[in-house]
């Protein structure tokens, strides 16, 4: 479990590498290649309306439906993978090797099949997302105990019952492992298929930036992805902290 303490320590870590960057940027001198913090942080604060009125809200709107999509499907996989061997042998092979594809590659693919529309960015995202969400709830439905298992059967449990009431409670912590990790990928996937093809969102702003050759601007919308990640993310955890109360920290 974080402490206030750790987090001390983070934040110590941060603010000595911001001091070092914010002297290298003024020891370089050249802001369209390396902006200082400072510069960055006045460049956010003059863009605000711009970025969060006109862009947050397209970008945020792609993580969502992508984590939305992957959550749905990938845990309706693992099920399946989880329930019928077959499934298991004939798809799980084929998840790993679509992990050797540079998704970044198949992302024009999209834009040609859905042009510049939200799906083209939330089909970019949610192959990033896809995946650990998958492998995760998969793993988790196989940890549970063989002798719970037994236990349960000799108590005239149903396989049904087995499932809920043990299954699948092994499996959400690993869920949660697997969401937690696709809340970055997913603020990656968004910026990356707007880079790629979008008339909106952060990504989309931050390349319009780089043709000014704004350096600050480049990284502007940057920080604001990284905001919205932080905030997914903390809500993935405390969702996790009251939907797995019979879990203890150790």
């Amino acid at each position: 479990m974080m402490t206030y303490k750790d987090y001390g320590y983070a934040l110590v870590v941060v603010l000595f590498l911001g001091v070092g960057w914010e002297i290298s940027a003024q020891i370089v001198n050249k802001p369209f290649i390396l902006p200082s913090p400072s510069g960055i942080a006045m460049k956010v604060w003059e863009l605000r309306s711009l970025l969060i009125l006109e862009h947050l809200p397209p970008t945020l709107t792609v993580i969502l439906i992508s984590l939305f999509l992957s959550t749905i499907f990938g845990v309706g996989l693992a099920i399946m993978m989880y329930l019928y061997k077959t499934v298991e042998k004939a798809l799980y092979p084929l998840m790993i090797t679509s992990q050797t594809i540079p998704i970044i590659a198949l992302a024009p693919i999209f834009v040609l099949w859905f042009g510049y529309s939200l799906w083209s960015k939330a089909a970019v995202a949610v192959l990033f997302t896809f995946f650990p969400i998958t492998v995760n709830t998969f793993d988790g439905l196989r940890t549970s105990r063989k002798e719970s298992r037994e236990l349960l059967l000799t108590m005239g449990a149903t396989q049904k019952d087995i499932f809920f009431k043990l299954d699948v409670p092994s499996a959400l912590p690993q869920f949660f492992s697997g969401l937690k990790v696709a809340v970055p990928l997913s603020v990656i996937g968004a910026a990356i298929g707007e880079w790629l093809g979008a008339q909106a969102g952060l990504g989309y702003f931050s390349r319009r930036m780089m043709t000014q050759f704004d350096g600050a601007g480049i990284f502007a919308p940057i920080v604001i992805l990284s905001l919205v990640g932080i905030v997914i993310f903390s809500i993935v955890v405390w969702m996790e902290k009251r939907i797995l109360i019979w879990r203890k920290e150790i």
